[in-house]
């Protein structure tokens, strides 16, 4: 049911998500916009290769942080009662409208990222254990792949599956929403997907930079 304390919610859920990590911390530390640099998104994969870890660890944590803190909305905010489908799917609401923020902050020009962090504290607020087992398939295949787009579209794709087949979950809106993550990441991920057709996507290196930052000498 929608009213102005449901309004109000989802309002502060996409404020939070629209928080451009990426943009704020990338100038604090490093005078620079990473949106100019990279890929050109606004996200935690983009902020490792163009800044490296010192930037991109603080900004992935944030990006986590702001999909689980904007589901935690739920229970400050409305009248819904834990447990109970309603009160998940105002949950799912409001993560989905945190997702929105990050893609299309509006405290960065709606230039944002692709929101892979973000889905992953959506995740933790939703379904803890299916974010622990997505959060080992990305991470083994980007171990044997070295490419994040990559390990984020097989994580999307498995994550359907592990809902409906592993954890068997019975909540219809639950279900959709893991199917259209998959769709949402594939989405986002077009340009990826090209590169990695043609052989010309880059494997990043999270624990090494190759270069300088932008602006920046190697001295």
């Amino acid at each position: 049911m929608i009213n102005g304390e449901n309004l109000l919610a989802l309002a502060i859920a996409y404020l939070i998500g629209s928080i451009p990590s990426a943009v704020w911390i990338g100038k604090a530390m490093c005078g620079i916009d990473v949106r100019e640099y990279g890929s050109g998104n606004a996200g935690a994969t983009n902020t490792f290769r163009v800044l490296g870890k010192k930037a991109g660890i603080p900004v992935l944590i944030v990006d986590i942080a702001k999909g689980y803190f904007a589901l935690q909305l739920a229970q400050i905010i409305g009248n819904y009662l834990p447990g109970t489908q309603q009160y998940v799917n105002f949950k799912l609401a409001l993560g989905i409208a945190a997702l929105l923020g990050h893609i299309f902050p509006v405290f960065a020009g709606f230039r944002g990222g692709k929101g892979v962090a973000t889905l992953l504290g959506i995740l933790i607020g939703v379904q803890p254990v299916a974010a622990l087992i997505c959060t080992g398939i990305f991470i083994v295949i980007l171990m044997l792949s070295g490419y994040v787009s990559l390990s984020s579209m097989s994580t999307a794709l498995a994550y359907p599956f592990i809902i409906m087949l592993v954890l068997n979950e019975t909540i219809p809106t639950v279900n959709i929403f893991a199917m259209a993550v998959t769709v949402l990441v594939l989405i986002t991920h077009q340009k990826n997907i090209e590169r990695l057709l043609r052989g010309t996507e880059s494997k990043v290196a999270f624990l090494r930079r190759k270069s300088p930052p932008p602006g920046e000498s190697s001295n």
